[in-house]
C-alpha cells in the first residue's frame, strides 16, 4: 500500500486553517453595517488575498447608476513587482470577453508573462452586483476549501452590497424629497407674494392686472410641474380636512384619479377605517386650540389603498404660509420596501448572532491607535461580562488565567509593533474558579497609525477536555498493551536469566575446584570470578530492561539512538525467535542521526512489530521463516524503521481498518497492539503504515523527524 501523501495532522491543519478563514469571513457582514460598498469590497479583498494565497484578487461591480463598472484590485506582496493592477483587468478582457456572466468559473490564462489559474465569482444572481476573480500561479487551483472560502465571500460580499446600496438609495431619496418640500416652499411663498403684489396692482391698472393673471398662470404652470414631477405623493387639504390637490404620484400610490377625491375628506380617502376617529380628532384640536402633535415633523403610520389594502408610509405635514383659513400640504412616500429591507436586516443580524451562539463563535474589531473594541453578543457570552460595561483590554486582561497574561500582553505588544495576524490558545477565568480555553485568530488591515484587526473567538473548552481524556485513555491502552506482552514473554524472559544463572553456578564450582587444588590455581580461580561476575550483570540487565519496558510512566523526550533502541529489544526477544525458528536479519544503517522521542513508548512499538511478524510466521513451513529488520534515513529529515516477515501477508480488505481499535486478525488477539503503535508513533510526529511484500509477507514501517543539527 503507497504511503498517503498527506498526513492526518496535515489534513487537521488544512481543515483548521479553512474553518477559522470560514469563520472570519462569517464575521464581516457584522463590521459592514451601514458602510459603503468601497469599504465592503476593501475588506473582503484584503482577508481573500491573504487566506487563498493568491497572486491577485480583482473585484468588478455594476455601477447602480448604470455608469461604467467600479474594477478595484489588490496584489499580493510577492507579486508586485510582476503583476500591475492595471495590466489585470485588461488581461482578464483580452482573455476572457468583457461579458462578465459568460467568464468560466475556473480557467487558466496569462496575464504580462505568466501563467495564472483564475477562479471567478459572481457577486448577486446571475452576477447583477458583479464579479470576484482570484488569480494564482497553481495550477489545481482552486481547491475544494479554496472554492468554498471563494463561494462563501462572494455570498456574504452581495448581501452587504445589496445592503449598502438600498441604504444609499434610501438616503439619497430622502435627501430629494427634503429638497424638492424646501423647494416647493421657497415658490409657494415667492407665488403667493407676487399674487398679493399682482392683486394689488391690478385694481389700478388693467395692463397690471393682465400681467398678473400672466404671472399667476405661470406660477400655476410651475405648481403643476412640480406637482407631476413629484416622486412622493402630495395632498393638499383645506381647513375642513377636504382634499385640494393630489399629485400624479398620489395617483400611483393610492389607485385613485385626481378628480375623484379632489373636495373628499381627506380621513375617507386614505386613513384606515380604525385610525379616521383619531385623525379627526387631531384635527379639530389643532384649529381650536393651535396644538398639533404632527406638524413639522415625519411620521410613520398607515395608510389605506383604493382597494382596501393597507401599507405603510413616511408622512411630513406643513401649513401653507397664506393668510385667511389655515391649509395643508401633506407629503407621502411609500416605505413597503424600506421596512422589508429593514426586516430582512433584522432578520440576517439575528441569524448571525444565533450561527454564533450555536457554534460557541464570536466576532470582534479593535482600533490599535485608540483601543476602541466593539464586541459581538456571543463574546459577551463567553467572557461573562455584563452587556452594558465598556470592553477595554483591561477588562479582558482581568478574564485571562495568571498563567497566560504574559502570552496575552506579548501579543498586543506584537500587534502594536507590526501589524501580524493573531493565532492564539488562551484560557479563561471565571468569577467561580471555573476555566474556558478559547482560541482566538484575527487579520489586520489598514495602514500605518488606521490599524484595525477583525477577529473571531471561539470556546474550545469541551474539545481540549476531550482532547486531555483522549490522551489519558491512549496512555491507559499502551501500558495494558505492554502487560499483555509479558505473559507471551514469560518463556523468553526465563531463558534469558536462566543462562546467566546457570553460567554463574558452575564458575563458581571451577573457582571452588581451582581453589581446592594443590598448589590451588589462583589465576585460574580469578578469570573464573571474573565469568561469575559478568554472568551476575548479564542476568541484571535482563530484569532491568524488563522492568523498564514494562514499567507506567508519563510520556518523556530524549535524545535517542533509533539502532541502540533497536538493538535492546532484539537482545530481549532473541531466544523467543529462536524457540520459533525465526531467522533474524538487521541491517542497521550506519549514520542514522539522532532522534528525540520516548524511549520505552518506542521500544513498544518495535517489539509489537516483533511479535506481530513472528505470530504471522506460525503457520509457514515450505520456506524459511526470515525476519529482516532495517534502519535508514529519509528525504525532509526523517528515520525510517522496517519490520519484513515471510509470513501469510495481509488480506487486501483489512489494509483500511488493520490499525482501528480492537481491530485483529489473530485468533486471541484485542486488536489494542497496532492502534496504541500508531498513537505513540503519531504523538512523535510521525506515521505508521504496512504494505504488502513483492513475494509473501508483509513490511510494517515507521519514520519520525531526527534532530536537525
Amino acid at each position: 500500500m503507497d504511503a498517503p501523501t498527506v498526513s492526518p495532522a496535515e489534513e487537521a491543519t488544512r481543515l483548521r486553517r479553512c474553518l477559522n478563514d470560514l469563520v472570519s469571513i462569517i464575521a464581516l457582514p457584522a463590521l459592514w453595517t451601514g458602510g459603503e460598498p468601497p469599504r465592503i469590497i476593501d475588506t473582503l479583498l484584503d482577508a481573500l488575498v491573504g487566506m487563498l494565497d493568491a497572486a491577485f484578487v480583482l473585484a468588478r461591480l455594476n455601477d447602480a447608476e448604470h455608469g461604467p463598472p467600479i474594477e478595484v484590485g489588490r496584489v499580493a506582496d510577492a507579486w508586485a513587482g510582476t503583476l500591475r493592477r492595471g495590466d489585470i483587468g485588461h488581461g482578464l478582457d483580452a482573455a476572457l470577453g468583457t461579458a462578465l456572466q459568460k467568464w468560466p468559473a475556473v480557467t487558466r490564462i496569462v496575464i504580462g508573462r505568466s501563467p495564472l489559474s483564475v477562479a471567478s465569482a459572481r457577486l448577486g444572481l446571475q452576477g447583477d452586483i458583479g464579479t470576484i476573480v482570484v488569480g494564482s500561479e497553481r495550477i489545481d487551483f482552486p481547491g475544494e476549501t479554496e472554492r468554498l472560502i471563494l463561494d462563501v465571500a462572494a455570498n456574504q460580499a452581495a448581501l452587504g452590497l445589496q445592503q449598502a446600496r438600498l441604504l444609499s438609495e434610501q438616503k439619497r431619496v430622502a435627501a430629494e424629497l427634503d429638497r424638492h418640500v424646501a423647494q416647493r416652499t421657497r415658490e409657494l411663498a415667492v407665488a403667493n407674494d407676487e399674487l398679493k403684489k399682482e392683486n394689488a396692482e391690478r385694481l389700478t391698472d388693467i395692463d397690471e392686472r393682465k400681467h398678473a393673471e400672466e404671472s399667476l398662470r405661470r406660477s400655476e404652470a410651475r405648481k403643476t410641474a412640480i406637482l407631476g414631477s413629484a416622486l412622493d405623493c402630495i395632498v393638499t387639504i383645506d381647513h375642513d380636512g377636504g382634499i385640494t390637490e393630489f399629485n400624479p404620484a398620489a395617483e400611483r400610490t393610492f389607485g385613485y384619479r385626481r378628480d375623484e377625491v379632489l373636495g373628499r375628506q381627506l380621513a375617507d380617502v386614505i386613513i384606515p377605517p380604525a385610525l379616521r376617529e383619531s385623525h379627526r380628532q387631531g384635527f379639530a384640536r389643532y384649529l381650536a386650540t393651535g396644538a398639533s402633535r404632527v406638524l413639522g415633523k415625519r411620521i410613520e403610520m398607515t395608510a389605506v389603498r383604493a382597494d382596501g389594502s393597507e401599507f405603510p408610509v413616511e408622512l411630513a405635514i406643513t401649513r401653507i404660509p397664506l393668510d385667511g383659513p389655515p391649509s395643508f400640504t401633506g407629503y407621502l412616500r411609500d416605505i413597503t420596501e424600506r421596512k422589508r429591507a429593514e426586516e430582512e436586516l433584522r432578520r440576517s443580524e439575528a441569524f448571525l448572532a444565533e450561527a454564533q451562539q450555536l457554534s460557541q463563535v464570536g466576532s470582534f474589531s479593535w482600533r490599535v491607535a485608540t483601543d476602541e473594541i466593539m464586541w459581538s453578543e456571543q463574546l459577551y457570552r463567553i467572557f461573562e461580562i455584563d452587556r452594558d460595561a465598556r470592553v477595554t483590554l483591561e477588562v479582558i486582561g482581568a478574564r485571562i488565567h495568571a498563567e497566560d497574561v504574559s502570552a496575552f500582553k506579548e501579543q498586543i505588544e506584537r500587534c502594536r509593533r507590526d501589524g501580524s495576524d493573531v493565532q492564539l490558545e488562551i484560557r479563561l477565568q471565571m468569577r467561580d474558579r471555573t476555566i474556558k480555553h478559547v482560541h482566538v485568530v484575527a487579520h489586520c488591515r489598514g495602514d500605518r497609525g488606521q490599524l484595525e484587526y477583525i477577529g473571531a473567538v471561539q470556546d474550545v473548552t469541551e474539545s481540549r477536555l476531550s482532547e486531555a481524556a483522549l490522551a489519558k485513555v491512549r496512555s491507559d491502552l499502551a501500558s495494558v498493551a505492554r502487560v499483555t506482552s509479558l505473559g507471551v514473554l514469560t518463556a523468553s524472559i526465563a531463558h534469558e536469566v536462566n543462562q546467566p544463572l546457570a553460567g554463574i553456578v558452575t564458575n563458581a564450582s571451577t573457582c571452588l575446584r581451582m581453589l581446592g587444588a594443590d598448589p590451588p590455581d589462583l589465576d585460574g580461580a580469578r578469570e573464573t570470578a571474573r565469568r561469575t561476575i559478568r554472568d551476575g550483570h548479564r542476568a541484571s540487565d535482563v530484569i532491568t530492561r524488563l522492568r523498564t519496558l514494562f514499567s507506567r510512566k508519563e510520556f518523556t523526550l530524549e535524545t535517542l539512538d533509533l539502532n541502540e533502541v533497536t538493538r535492546e529489544v532484539i537482545a530481549l526477544t532473541l531466544s523467543e525467535f529462536q524457540r520459533h525458528r525465526v531467522v533474524l536479519q538487521s541491517e542497521l544503517a550506519g549514520d542514522l542521526p539522532m532522534i528525540t522521542g520516548d524511549r520505552i513508548q518506542l521500544q513498544q512499538v518495535i517489539l509489537n512489530l516483533f511479535r506481530n511478524a513472528s505470530d504471522a510466521m506460525v503457520d509457514v513451513h515450505e520456506r524459511p521463516r526470515l525476519l529482516l529488520i532495517t534502519t535508514e534515513r529519509e528525504d525532509g529529515n526523517r528515520v525510517r524503521l522496517s519490520v519484513r516477515d515471510a509470513g501469510m501477508g495481509l488480506p487486501p480488505h483489512s489494509l483500511d481498518s488493520l490499525f482501528d481499535a480492537f481491530y485483529t486478525t489473530k485468533r486471541g488477539g484485542m486488536g489494542i497492539g497496532l492502534f496504541v503503535s500508531r498513537s505513540i508513533v503519531e504523538r512523535h510526529q510521525g506515521r505508521l503504515w504496512a504494505e504488502p511484500n513483492d513475494g509473501p509477507g508483509a513490511t510494517f514501517s515507521f519514520s519520525i523527524p531526527f534532530q536537525s543539527t
